[in-house]
């Protein structure tokens, strides 16, 4: 059997253990409320606003920034809750012992656990993602700069999450790698946020603070990626009553779209995080 054979083998058998877990129903209903609760809860902003036009817009542009940082959090503590036991306890009740005695590796086992997991979380970020946008321009008529790039920012965020809980659960406990996966989540978003400040007052101890947070844990890299894409164009801001569009920058609704850099380290940084998995995993003793 060759490797990739493996890998789909043990993809496809996670995504088994997922829909036996729920996990699959869980997200559906999860995405058919959420989307739900978007449609009613801009609608009753639009009716209720007292004002119109370019304000309102403005208004309704920051909701819906702060509704995708909420969705990205959900997102993030999804992939953590889901990777945080996919080795650990397989090793502790001896199955994977069972399963390395045929002809798969224990690299293709921490692969196939890879991308079983990360096929859900990228198929409900990307739908749940556009059905939300979807019923905010239906609700208020209001669109983004650039929606479309906007859950695929955050797909890749909770891919993030998911690599880094899956390496810690192939040495340590489920709840433990999880509760360090999701402070490791709160540091680089917190670290990102610096960064940001320092940028706009020129501090270059904040912009350094950022900047390794960034390289450390890039998950903020891809929120400002999606906090960029949902930035109101340069009339509503104008119209909203920013004189200059450059003072929006001030604002923790805002967000800098990533270079093609950046998101080379992110698709380095996840590659990189695997090798290191994969090592650990090897060297573990079942």
């Amino acid at each position: 059997m060759s490797s990739f054979g493996s890998i789909l083998i043990v993809a496809r058998l996670t995504l088994r253990e997922a829909i036996r877990r729920r996990l699959l129903w869980a997200l559906v209903g999860l995405t058919v409320l959420i989307v739900a609760l978007t449609w009613w809860a801009f609608s009753r902003i639009a009716e209720v606003s007292p004002v119109r036009g370019s304000i309102q817009e403005l208004g309704v542009s920051q909701v819906l920034v702060m509704l995708a940082f909420m969705f990205s959090f959900v997102l993030a503590m999804t992939a953590v809750f889901a990777a945080s036991p996919a080795i650990g306890p397989d090793i502790e009740n001896g199955l994977l012992l069972a399963v390395l005695a045929r002809p798969i590796r224990r690299i293709d086992v921490l692969l196939g656990r890879w991308l079983g997991l990360a096929s859900v979380l990228v198929a409900y970020a990307l739908v749940a993602g556009y059905l939300e946008l979807g019923a905010v321009v239906v609700a208020t008529g209001y669109l983004p700069t650039d929606p479309i790039l906007a859950p695929p920012y955050l797909a890749a965020e909770s891919l993030v999450l998911l690599t880094l809980a899956l390496v810690f659960s192939t040495r340590i406990s489920s709840v433990a790698g999880g509760a360090i996966a999701v402070v490791g989540y709160g540091l680089a978003w917190m670290a990102g946020f610096a960064g940001g400040i320092g940028e706009a007052f020129h501090s270059d101890v904040l912009r350094t603070a950022g900047t390794i947070g960034r390289i450390v844990l890039p998950s903020n890299v891809l929120w400002q990626g999606a906090a960029a894409a949902l930035t109101p164009s340069a009339d509503v801001l104008g119209g909203g009553g920013l004189a200059s569009p450059e003072l929006y920058k001030f604002s923790p609704f805002s967000g800098v779209s990533p270079s093609i850099e950046w998101l080379a380290w992110c698709a380095i940084w996840i590659v990189g995080a695997l090798a290191v998995g994969a090592w650990l995993l090897r060297t573990r003793e079942l």
